[in-house]
């Protein structure tokens, strides 16, 4: 495809607007990840088929839990790693793996957003596959695995296969790159990445993003002893005892967002405060609720007391976000510190840094203004004590059907709105991300939905909301800058749709990138 409309413009056949035209961007996967080799797949058999959560394929031997993962990639062995579903605790495990299955989980479940994140390859929602963690099993088509087995995934279609497959790695022809360049050149809207690394930052430069529109703060706790000090400071009783804990954390985060900003250099970076409920932070295994007590001197009853206690009927609609940041202030407090800490160690090096600092899950003026108040009052106090100060943003996610019919008052206080259109979509179908895809199949067969809401944006719906949002918040504030953050952000349709309503720009995992760049040029010359 990219060839042969490359070679027509060389030829004079077609002029620079056709040749984008042509382009079917989501095609354009194919280029940036392995594939599998094509004699190869002919005769592997398909045992099972889950959702086509994260493009490429990849080939490994199965194990069932992070720790193993990176013990068998210490040894340069290739895994899979196979779960009924992920969470941040798996994210060691992810990053070490060629690729990751899962039982249960949509397109916009844990295991599909990371690994779009980090460019892995991903089959999400698989079913009826049978995941066994005490036996270290896996059913899939009658036939029984066990840990160290083979097995290929095909992240682009949701295909499982039996054994090793043979894969081919991606190959950037400069066909492509010319391709790319048209798209640069007549673009009208910006393609920011969704990253919270700087290896993801900087691999999302090289795909040509152009800023961070979502870092995730959440996803920097589990790494190494990270996870021992969040914990601490999750189980203390009191703000002196959680205070001590956060200072253990502000310095690593300080150091995440030094790397970030260095990486991004002279463009924005989107910083979420933190925005899961703190329950995914608790150890769920026995052994690990142990080892927590030892550390902080409680009994494994009291650390499982405590554990329990956080659990919640609906933690998607619980004590997240905002509503965690203001009933325990010195979260945010951390967090704005180690932000604008960072900025102006980078900036005493000479890197030009553009901090934006994200509240997630407002549902009215009063939850933004509180966390803004916390954020300008901590920004002031560094300033004061490093007698230098640095331009900073504050403002918010519009996550929530009330935030964005009351976008006019929200926008009173944010700088920018960043549309997250995963939870948006959630709330106003009333669809859980993570139970849908049990039934979105079949509603797909019904005729019921089209496609999936949570991989395509609903724009008469959901998309209503994002044009209300949009429109309120500019009329309170007409250079209000806004884009949207959510896995749709590198869909082509969802970006085309985001370019008529005059964002500024989308955001997306890395490997998106590219698409949404192409999407957005054919917006332009299409409009």
């Amino acid at each position: 495809m990219v060839k042969i409309a490359v070679d027509l413009l060389k030829e004079g056949m077609i002029d620079e607007k056709t040749v984008l035209k042509r382009m079917e961007p989501e095609k354009l996967d194919e280029l940036l990840h392995p594939v599998f080799d094509k004699s190869a797949i002919k005769n592997a058999k398909v045992m099972a088929k889950g959702l086509p959560a994260s493009p490429g394929a990849a080939s490994g031997q199965i194990v069932f839990f992070a720790d193993d993962a990176e013990e068998w990639a210490d040894r340069k062995k290739k895994v899979i790693l196979v779960r009924i579903e992920t969470s941040p605790e798996d994210l060691r495990g992810m990053v070490v793996a060629q690729g990751i299955l899962t039982a249960r989980g949509g397109m916009t479940s844990h295991a599909a957003v990371v690994a779009r994140g980090i460019g892995k390859c991903c089959v999400s929602g698989a079913g009826t596959i049978k995941v066994d963690y005490k036996a270290k099993t896996v059913e899939m088509n009658g036939k029984l695995y066990k840990e160290g087995d083979w097995i290929s995934i095909n992240g682009s279609t949701g295909d499982i296969y039996d054994g090793a497959v043979a894969t081919v790695d991606a190959d950037l022809s400069g066909d492509y790159e010319a391709v790319m360049k048209l798209a640069d050149k007549y673009t009208k809207m910006q393609v920011y990445t969704n990253a919270d690394s700087p290896r993801d930052a900087k691999q999302a430069r090289r795909f040509g993003a152009t800023g961070i529109g979502l870092c995730r703060t959440e996803h920097m706790f589990f790494e190494g002893d990270r996870i021992k000090a969040m914990r601490e400071m999750i189980i203390a009783p009191d703000e002196e005892s959680r205070r001590v804990a956060l200072a253990k954390l502000l310095p690593v985060q300080r150091g995440d967002f030094e790397g970030i900003f260095e990486a991004m250099d002279g463009y924005d970076v989107t910083i979420r405060l933190l925005d899961p409920p703190l329950h995914e932070f608790v150890p769920h295994q026995l052994a690990t609720m142990k080892e927590l007590g030892e550390e902080t001197g409680l009994t494994l009853e009291q650390v499982k007391s405590i554990c329990d206690s956080l659990e919640e009927c609906n933690p998607m609609l619980g004590h997240r976000g905002c509503r965690l940041g203001n009933t325990y202030p010195e979260i945010t407090e951390m967090q704005a510190r180690a932000i604008i800490e960072a900025a102006l160690n980078m900036k005493a090096k000479g890197v030009d840094v553009h901090p934006k600092i994200m509240v997630p899950l407002v549902g009215t003026i009063k939850e933004i203004e509180m966390q803004a108040d916390i954020i300008n009052r901590t920004a002031q106090a560094v300033f004061q004590e490093r007698g230098e100060t640095v331009a900073y943003k504050v403002g918010t996610m519009i996550e929530i059907p009330r935030a964005a019919l009351t976008a006019d008052e929200i926008a009173q206080v944010a700088d920018f709105f960043s549309f997250g259109t995963n939870d948006l979509t959630q709330m106003t179908y009333g669809y859980s991300r993570d139970d849908a895809p049990k039934f979105l199949g079949k509603y797909k067969e019904l005729g019921i939905l089209k496609v999936d809401p949570f991989a395509v944006l609903d724009q008469t719906g959901v998309g209503q909301l994002v044009e209300m949002g949009t429109k309120k918040g500019r009329q309170t504030k007409p250079e209000l800058n806004v884009g949207i953050c959510g896995e749709h952000g590198g869909e082509p349709s969802s970006v085309k749709f985001c370019a008529r309503l005059g964002m500024n720009y989308v955001s997306c995992s890395p490997f998106r990138v590219p698409i949404a760049r192409l999407a957005a040029a054919q917006a332009a010359v299409e409009a």
